[in-house]
């Protein structure tokens, strides 16, 4: 289990998914996974389809993870104080204003300007693979830098999730999740001694409760996940997560990505394709690019003075370009933002997978001529 726990097999996997999925679908065995994709199972109001148990119901867990790594930083990591948060939080929203303003430019007009939050993501898991895998010898402050970047993106997109992608949310039954998630947050507090099993099964069912009832209310699934790992005390919480991160690396995102790739290429001249695609593929890896580098930049000058802390401009421009990894979450907001309609979701998918892979590319580059770098400025291992 510990290699799947990897950050650089968390990439591999995520990438190899994604790429085997698009090229399934433009196959001749595509159009009966397509089929496949579509087939709904259950019944009454769990009546979803293959696709939507994927993206509604396993993305779920990996959202929960989400929400418990982002609490751990809040309380005890590095954005525990207003003066550590300050600087990624700059950079963060920096981050998310600029791809959007740069999609909404290019897509002017058009009637697509639904699609703006697809840029503005930051897939974490495939950020951190990156690093791992070219960043040997990187001092320990910019890795810490570019997970307090991206955990702030994460609740940034959760937050646009819960905002944007709502439609008549029936009060009642949100009212219901918040109560399950609170029971939920009691019971954890008190998973010790014989107690502990049947506290744990009863909070799995209200887990499954809390989930149907935000689905069934018009929010999206995925923020039954983030509510409920708030809410969990964080020892327990953690044991938790320490269990399904090898499942949420191993299965559950890359059958998202390979469900989410599998779209066929538009048989259409470049010129045809939606201005969606256009403004994706240039806004995910040019406007991160830019927005994390002037958002960094910025919040340099309230380090006041600590120049330990520091990062220089190249290090900036590194995790700006690690920042233009959108994938799982993009793929998720492409998904929800494109949701009635097939064709121009189906460009957007392809825009998400060519500008994340853009920013691999060159933040992979860039990560390797800084690790060179600063491995002949600093002959020793760097140490946090």
């Amino acid at each position: 289990m510990s290699i799947i726990r990897s950050e650089r097999t968390a990439a591999g996997l995520l990438l190899g998914a994604a790429a085997l999925g698009l090229l399934l679908a433009n196959t001749p065995v595509g159009p009966a996974l397509l089929d496949v994709q579509h087939a709904h199972l259950g019944s009454g109001p769990l009546d979803l389809s293959v696709g939507h148990w994927i993206s509604d119901g396993l993305l779920a867990v990996f959202f929960f993870i989400v929400a418990v790594e982002l609490k751990h930083e809040l309380v005890v990591g590095e954005l525990n104080s207003v003066q550590k948060a300050i600087h990624p939080a700059i950079a963060a929203v920096a981050g998310v204003i600029v791809p959007a303003g740069i999609y909404l430019a290019l897509t002017a007009g058009t009637g697509l300007s639904q699609g703006w939050p697809i840029p503005t993501a930051t897939d974490i898991a495939f950020a951190l693979g990156v690093l791992a895998v070219f960043g040997r010898g990187l001092p320990n402050r910019l890795r810490v830098f570019l997970l307090a970047l991206a955990v702030l993106d994460d609740l940034i997109a959760i937050v646009i999730i819960a905002v944007f992608f709502t439609t008549d949310p029936n009060l009642v039954e949100l009212l219901l999740a918040a109560v399950a998630v609170a029971v939920f947050g009691v019971l954890s507090r008190m998973l010790h001694g014989r107690m502990r099993w049947p506290l744990g099964v009863l909070m799995v069912l209200l887990a499954l409760l809390t989930w149907w009832l935000v689905y069934d209310s018009g929010v999206h699934a995925t923020i039954a996940g983030v509510a409920l790992g708030l809410v969990m005390s964080r020892r327990p919480a953690g044991r938790v997560t320490h269990v399904l991160e090898p499942w949420s690396n191993g299965l559950i995102l890359p059958l998202f990505a390979f469900s989410a790739a599998l779209v066929p290429i538009p048989a259409v001249a470049p010129s045809e394709l939606s201005p969606a695609f256009w403004g994706i593929l240039v806004a995910l890896p040019v406007g991160k690019l830019i927005g994390i580098t002037l958002g960094g930049w910025l919040g340099s000058f309230t380090k006041r003075g600590d120049e330990r802390g520091r990062i220089s401009l190249f290090g900036l421009i590194t995790v700006a370009a690690l920042g233009g990894i959108g994938f799982t979450v993009s793929l998720l907001m492409n998904e929800l933002a494109f949701a009635g309609s097939e064709e121009v979701r189906a460009e957007g998918t392809l825009a998400v997978l060519l500008g994340s892979a853009v920013a691999i590319v060159v933040s992979g580059f860039l990560v390797s001529a800084l690790a060179r770098r600063n491995r002949r400025e600093h002959p020793h291992p760097a140490h946090p």
